[in-house]
């Protein structure tokens, strides 16, 4: 599949990644462009790019580049599905094509390091919209969960990531520890 848009995207987000080597300075240079890339979804999104499942939120893969190490994919949310709470490991860049998801993020309060004793605490939430562009850096983690509440339609999200995200950590608050996951996509 190929789009002019789209096309634009990667080589620009690929060329902007080049020169930042620092994660904050790549978001705060990828942003406006992935604001530009929600505008021109239409344009470059197919049905396969659509597909959900009812058991969980579905990750569809757009594009892979791992020579410049970015990941593009449009993530549908049916009403009522959620990730875990998980970091990436990574930088991401966020834009909302349909819809309003919600993100809630966790700080961690207990040091740095390992898999065990990790204390988490609720923090702040995001209701993203139809147009919004959210980003995150490790930092050492960003942790959340990310989905659609019940009561809401569904939502479609266009995810930038800064590798290829094949797995990620996902954290058992209540059992204060984290493990890493394979995730899965659809190929498009």
């Amino acid at each position: 599949m190929t789009s002019p848009a789209l096309d634009r995207f990667i080589a620009e987000a690929a060329a902007r990644s080049r020169v930042h080597s620092l994660a904050a300075d790549r978001v705060l240079a990828l942003a406006p462009l992935m604001l530009d890339l929600i505008e021109d979804a239409e344009s470059f999104l197919e049905p396969q790019h659509y597909r959900s499942d009812p058991d969980g939120y579905t990750r569809n893969l757009i594009r892979d580049d791992p020579d410049h190490g970015l990941s593009l994919y449009a993530l549908v949310w049916r009403p009522g599905q959620w990730t875990p709470v998980h970091d990436h490991g990574s930088w991401g860049v966020v834009g909302i094509v349909e819809g309003v998801l919600e993100e809630r993020s966790y700080l961690r309060v207990s040091p740095e390091g390992g898999d065990q004793d990790i204390d988490l605490v609720r923090g702040g939430l995001q209701l993203l919209t139809r147009g919004a562009v959210t980003s995150f850096v490790p930092n050492p983690d960003h942790i959340h969960v990310t989905g659609v509440p019940v009561e809401r339609a569904q939502a479609v999200s266009l995810h930038l990531y800064g590798r290829t995200m094949k797995d990620f950590n996902i954290y058992d608050v209540a059992a204060r520890t984290r493990r890493r996951v394979q995730v899965a996509h659809n190929e498009s």
